[in-house]
C-alpha cells in the first residue's frame, strides 16, 4: 500500500507530497501555495482521490471499488474562518 500522495491545487498548481491517513478520509486540505480550501470532487471520498497522484488507502485496499464508506463530506463548522 502506498501512503504518500502528491496533491496538486487546481487553483494555483502548487504540488505537495503528503502522508495519507490510513484510518479515515481527509475531507479538507489547505493549499500551501494560495490558501484555498480543497474539498473532494463529487463522487470522491477525499482530497487524495480528487487531487492526489495516488488514491487513499481504503480505495487502494478495495481495488478502487469503494470509497472510504463515506457518502458526503462534512461541512466546515460555522466557527471555521475558511
Amino acid at each position: 500500500m502506498i501512503l504518500e500522495s502528491t496533491i496538486t491545487c487546481p487553483a494555483c498548481g502548487t504540488a505537495e507530497t503528503e502522508t495519507m491517513p490510513t484510518d479515515a478520509c481527509q475531507f479538507f486540505y489547505d493549499c500551501t501555495g494560495c490558501g484555498v480550501l480543497l474539498r473532494p470532487k463529487p463522487g470522491d471520498c477525499c482530497v487524495f482521490c480528487s487531487y492526489g497522484t495516488v488514491p487513499c488507502p481504503p480505495v487502494q485496499a478495495e481495488g478502487g471499488l469503494t470509497c472510504c464508506r463515506a457518502a458526503t463530506p462534512p461541512a466546515p463548522s460555522p466557527a471555521d474562518p475558511r
